[in-house]
C-alpha cells in the first residue's frame, strides 16, 4: 500500500490517472498532454505500475496503458479501515 500513496503523491501522476479514467491510452498519447520529457514521463509511469495503479499492454510496438481501479479501491478501503479504528 506504501507504494500506492507513494505514486498518488505526485500530481503529474494524478493526471495520468486521471486520464486514464476516460480509457486505455497508449504512451504516446498520454505524453501529449504533458510537456515534460519522455524519459521523465517513463519514470512516472514505471512508479504507477510498481504499484499496480496501470496495467500495460503491448500492441504492435505501442504499450497501452489501463487504469487498475482494483489497487485503488483496496487504498481507500486502507484508509477507511484506519478512520474507524481510531473512532
Amino acid at each position: 500500500m506504501n507504494s500506492v500513496f507513494e505514486a498518488l503523491s505526485h500530481p503529474l501522476r494524478r493526471k495520468v490517472l486521471a486520464l486514464l479514467k476516460k480509457g486505455p491510452m497508449s504512451a504516446g498519447e498520454l505524453a501529449e498532454h504533458f510537456a515534460v520529457s519522455r524519459p521523465t514521463l517513463s519514470v512516472h509511469f514505471n512508479k504507477l505500475k510498481e504499484a499496480e495503479l496501470v496495467v500495460v499492454e503491448r500492441q504492435g510496438t505501442s504499450l497501452i496503458y489501463h487504469l487498475n481501479t482494483s489497487v485503488l479501491e483496496d487504498a481507500l478501503a486502507g484508509i477507511f479501515d484506519l478512520a474507524d479504528r481510531q473512532e
